[in-house]
């Protein structure tokens, strides 16, 4: 149950890079998170260079104006070398199929809870779900 929002400079990808994007990040949340196929939801922002900040070296990183920013919020429970595999995998994947920089793939992972979610008609889908299959463990759940 991942939200995901990738910020990016405007024209610095065209939709066919967008659409490599996406594919190489649900790729990476279904290989290390679990994530199932069909739990695909995603918004891009493309924001004027006015609009859109970032240091150029923070913790020795030279970043450019390639820089993505994807910010993705999910059911807390990954461990730590789940998410610093996830990091290396999706920084590698951008890399070989679209040409980014791996220096210019930020990723912030935000955990929260079944009850933060609805999908829909005011519903917190996830507590329901919870309850038919019993408590889900952290590392499996999406």
């Amino acid at each position: 149950m991942p939200f995901i929002r990738v910020s990016y400079m405007e024209e610095q990808y065209d939709t066919r890079q967008l659409e490599q994007i996406s594919k190489s990040i649900m790729c990476a949340l279904i290989r290390h998170f679990n994530v199932p196929e069909d739990d695909y939801f995603q918004v891009f922002h493309a924001h004027r260079a006015g609009g859109f900040f970032y240091s150029k070296n923070y913790l020795n990183v030279e970043r450019s104006d390639g820089l993505l920013y994807i910010h993705i919020t999910l059911k807390s429970g990954r461990t730590e070398q789940q998410k610093t595999s996830f990091y290396a995998m999706l920084a590698e994947e951008l890399s070989n199929t679209v040409s980014i920089r791996k220096e210019d793939v930020f990723v912030v992972l935000v955990d929260n809870e079944f009850d933060d979610w609805s999908f829909g008609n005011g519903i917190a889908q996830m507590l329901d779900r919870q309850t038919k299959r019993g408590e889900w463990h952290g590392t499996s759940s999406n």
